[in-house]
Formats: C-alpha cells, structure tokens, sequence
C-alpha cells in the first residue's frame, strides 16, 4: 500500500520556493504527497494541496479552527508522516495530532524558534507550546546549534534530534562573477561605477526590522557620497517604510526593489549584504549572499553567528546598536582592502550547505524514523 506524506508550511509561497526539491523526493520514494498550506494552488510533485488558513498571531480563535481542520484532515486521510515547517504551521498542526489517539509520525523541521535561551520570562510563550507538541515529535531538526542546545536542555522531541545544515542552495546558481558581467549587471540595476551599496533583501516585518536599518543607514550616508542602500522584498510594513524614508528625505540613498524574481543576478552587483533581523534560523539571503562572494554585515544573533565568521567573511554588530551598525557600515565604505579581502572567504566552508548535500542530510533523517515506536 502507497505510504501517505503531509507537508505543512504556513504559506505556500515557502513550500514552493524551499521545498521542492523535497517534494520531488518523496515522490520518487513513491510516497503520495499531500501539501497543506494558507492556499489551495497547483505545486509541482504534489498529489493533492489542502487549504490551512493560519493567522499570524498563535492564539487567534481562527487558529483553533486551523487546529481543528487539520486534526480532521489527519484522521481522515490517515497520513503514514507528516512533516511540519514554521513555527505556526508545525504548531498549529502538531497541536491537532495531539487530539488523535492513532497517529502518524512527526518530523518537524524547525527553521528558527522565535527565542533565545537567554530570554527571560518572554520565551516561555514559544516554548510552552513547544513542550507540548514534543510529546508527538518523533524527529526534530534544528538548523544551528544554539537551537540544538534549546531542543537538548528541554527535551523538545521524543526520538531523535538532528541538525541539518538548513534546506540547501544552489551553489551552482548562486556564484561570483567576472568582473566584466559584474560591471554589467550594475549597469542593468543602475548603479554607477563609484556606487557602493548596501543590500538588504527580506520581507518588511517587525522581525526583519528594516525601519532600524533605515534610520542607521540614514544618519550614516551624509558623509559617505555614492553610499545606497537596496531592499528588495515587498511585505506588510514596506509603506510604513517607504513614507520613513521620505521623512528622511534619503530618497536618493534608498531604494525599495520591490519582489525581486532572481536574487542571484542582483548579489553580485552589490557590495555589502546587510541584515538587521531580530531573530533567525539559517537565513537564506546570508548563505546566498556569501555564494556571490558578497561580504555580510549582520546582526549578532543565531542564525547569522552560524555563518558568518568575524572578519573571515563579514561582520557581526550588536542587536538593537545603532552606534555599532553605523561605525561597521561606515568601516566598510571606507575600507575597500577590507572588502575584497572578505570577498575572497565568502564561499568557503558553504559545501555542506550546498542543496544535493543537505537534501541527503534530511532525507537520512526520515529514514531514520523509528516506525514500530
């Protein structure tokens, strides 16, 4: 009889630009591939997509019923496995097996929990519901090991825990360039020969905080001529961050791309990748970034200590400093050596990341299910 597999995001959007390759996967293991997401559309490898509507605020009463629809789903089409990333859909989904009394294995792949161990009393609202849902985690894979040790001190899985080196990327696409298509492609993004620009690609959200970006970047740029800043992505705050600009009247130091299809054309004509997110786990644009041989400035959290090692391939400032991120930023305008000597170390080490490595990685990790357990 043909196993059944459900795939759980809380978008669809993440499901199809991370996760087909898996997909792909299990359907040549010959698994019947279920997806369940926020929307019900075509996704390449997958037999059937089941709309999981989820709001982003966990205790929402529409996400009891999201817990209720999936617990339902679960029951009725008796999945052999389910596999649940984001923090809300593994949640949320996770919660509606704990109502079963007949269920399925759980591989829940943690892309970051929203904690730190040193958060106080604060990250007991996330690791509460983490707690609970471990009694149904057969495998739990976490993508840094400051999450490792979260998951080991507090017993978040039942069988085995695994770290993965995230869900790959494409070595082959993401690369350096010559110099001859670098100057290209700066032509093809309008940015002039003396142009040194900061770029920031990530939806406009509270976690990824681009409003602290913007107002460093800002207080920065009046003395360093031919500085800019991109950010590419749109997102629910992007307004809020288009009419701060305008405020600061830097209307000609930043610039808003909008969605931008194909990153990897746009890293190697930049300079510096910037982040100033809150919290990570192993963020896509950084690994993406180093592939270019683009130097990373970011902020000294998990996720970016994973890969970006202190004056080897970028810099790490201090959360929530704006003192520390102008001083860094300024350095590297100023300090063209200090570039392209970072430049040089951006890819090494990424092999592990590469994504034929890491699907190997994941895929051992279902098969080492404990079935009879």
């Amino acid at each position: 009889m043909t196993q059944k597999i459900l795939y759980c995001a809380s978008t669809l959007s993440h499901i199809r630009n991370f996760h087909l390759p898996y997909l792909r996967a299990f359907h040549e293991m010959g698994y019947e591939v279920w997806v369940a997401a926020d929307q019900a559309a075509s996704v390449p490898y997958a037999d059937r997509v089941v709309a999981l509507p989820m709001q982003k605020k966990f205790l929402s009463p529409g996400n009891l019923s999201a817990v209720l629809k999936a617990r339902k789903l679960i029951r009725t089409q008796r999945f052999d496995l389910v596999s649940t990333h984001t923090e809300l859909a593994s949640a949320i989904v996770r919660a509606g097996i704990l109502l079963l009394r007949k269920r399925p294995k759980v591989v829940c792949t943690v892309h970051g929990y929203l904690f730190q161990e040193n958060d106080g009393l604060k990250k007991w609202k996330y690791l509460i519901p983490e707690k609970l849902c471990a009694r149904v985690t057969d495998v739990l894979m976490v993508m840094n090991h400051e999450d490792e040790r979260i998951a080991l001190r507090h017993k978040l899985y039942r069988h085995k825990l695994a770290y993965i080196h995230g869900m790959g990327i494409d070595l082959s696409r993401f690369k350096p360039v010559a110099p001859e298509e670098k100057l290209l492609l700066r032509r093809k993004a309008g940015i002039s020969t003396n142009d040194f620009v900061f770029l920031y690609g990530a939806e406009f959200s509270e976690r990824k905080n681009q409003e602290f970006l913007i107002r460093a970047f800002a207080k920065m740029c009046g003395g360093c001529p031919n500085v800019k800043l991109f950010l590419a992505g749109d997102g629910a705050l992007l307004g809020r961050c288009q009419t701060l600009v305008h405020s600061l009247s830097c209307e000609t130091k930043i610039y808003f791309l909008g969605h931008v299809s194909d990153m990897s054309k746009l890293y190697p004509a930049c300079d510096i990748c910037v982040s100033s997110s809150r919290i990570e786990g192993l963020p896509f644009n950084i690994m993406e970034a180093l592939a270019c041989g683009l130097p990373v400035l970011a902020t000294n959290i998990k996720g970016h200590r994973e890969l970006v090692r202190e004056d080897r391939n970028g810099m790490l400032y201090r959360k929530d400093d704006e003192t520390d991120l102008m001083k860094k930023m300024n350095l590297l305008y100023r300090d063209r050596h200090l570039v392209k000597r970072l430049s040089d170390q951006c890819r090494s080490g990424l092999e592990p990341y590469e994504q034929s490595y890491a699907l190997k990685e994941v895929i051992q990790g279902y098969n080492e299910i404990e079935w009879n357990a």
